[in-house]
């Protein structure tokens, strides 16, 4: 019995190679959802490949070349959560990663948001491939089970415009989402865009136009608040729900209404950078779900 269980069992070295595998392709996919959200118009207030939006110091170029930057970084998170690294290790490849970004931006920060929420993600992406976590389990839950505890006792960033806003505001911020499992995902976020894919599968701008409004919608984005108060958040939350009321990206005439709201942003100064940061991570999801990781 112990023979035949031997010679069903997958041999180690390429249980192992099929791991490595695995794990070695999160950092290029998660780069490229990152691109793919910047390659999103119309997106109210934000830079993409268009246009600046709501931005004088950033443009799609300063995207471009934060993401390449953090790539390597994001792939690193991946394999630490492959090894079972605890939050300590993951702050400090995240750490690595914002200077990586600076660097390339010259100082404007693109991706810090993304760095924090959508390299958790890759650390539990690689959790999962490494064989640490139940393989049904979502991507959010494995973020929530193995680090949410120390995600909320970790060090604020002082500085941070979303931690001041938070403060203010007394508003969630991202650390809650990332220690609650990232209910904005799969609440909004990733109902919205696959919803949007079926509706118009030849189209995945749209149906990344559709989850972007639906965040925005929803969202007690800090980077609205602390460019917007509370008076632009209610603005972006009333905007953005307008248009997903009246049909989103299935009513005609769609994407002249978004454009009239990206203006519309754009003319008070808002930005929702928290959502941009969340339908890049929805995207994510959707994408490594559908590889069947």
């Amino acid at each position: 019995m112990i023979a035949a269980a031997l010679r069903g069992a997958e041999p180690l070295a390429p249980r192992r190679a099929r791991i490595a595998t695995d794990v070695s392709a999160i950092g290029d996919l998660a780069a490229d959802c990152l691109v793919k959200e910047l390659e999103t118009w119309p997106k109210p207030g934000l830079v993409s490949h268009v246009d600046n939006g709501s931005h004088d110091d950033m443009d799609a170029g300063t995207f471009r070349r934060s993401a390449e930057a953090i790539k390597p970084y994001l792939q690193s998170l991946a394999d630490a959560g492959a090894r079972g690294c605890g939050m300590g290790r993951l702050r400090i490849i995240g750490l690595d990663a914002e200077r990586a970004m600076f660097a390339a931006t010259s100082g404007v920060n693109t991706h810090r948001g993304a760095i924090f929420g959508l390299g958790l993600l890759c650390a539990a992406a690689g959790a999962r491939a490494g064989g640490l976590v139940d393989p049904a389990l979502r991507l959010g839950d494995v973020v929530a089970r193995r680090w949410g505890v120390d995600i909320l006792d970790g060090p604020m960033l002082l500085h941070s415009h979303g931690n001041a806003a938070r403060r203010r505001f007394h508003a969630g911020g991202a650390s809650r989402e990332a220690a609650n499992g990232f209910p904005s995902i799969y609440r909004i976020g990733l109902p919205a865009l696959r919803q949007a894919i079926s509706a118009a599968p030849e189209d995945r701008e749209a149906a990344r136009v559709e989850a972007c409004f639906a965040l925005i919608a929803s969202v007690e984005d800090t980077n609205l608040l602390h460019r917007g108060g509370l008076d632009g958040l209610h603005f972006a939350h009333r905007a953005a729900r307008q248009f997903i009321d009246a049909g989103g990206i299935r009513a005609a005439g769609w994407r002249e209404r978004a454009r009239s709201i990206h203006d519309s942003f754009v003319a008070r100064r808002l930005s929702p950078g928290g959502s941009a940061d969340l339908l890049a991570m929805s995207l994510f999801v959707d994408a490594h779900d559908a590889a069947g990781a």
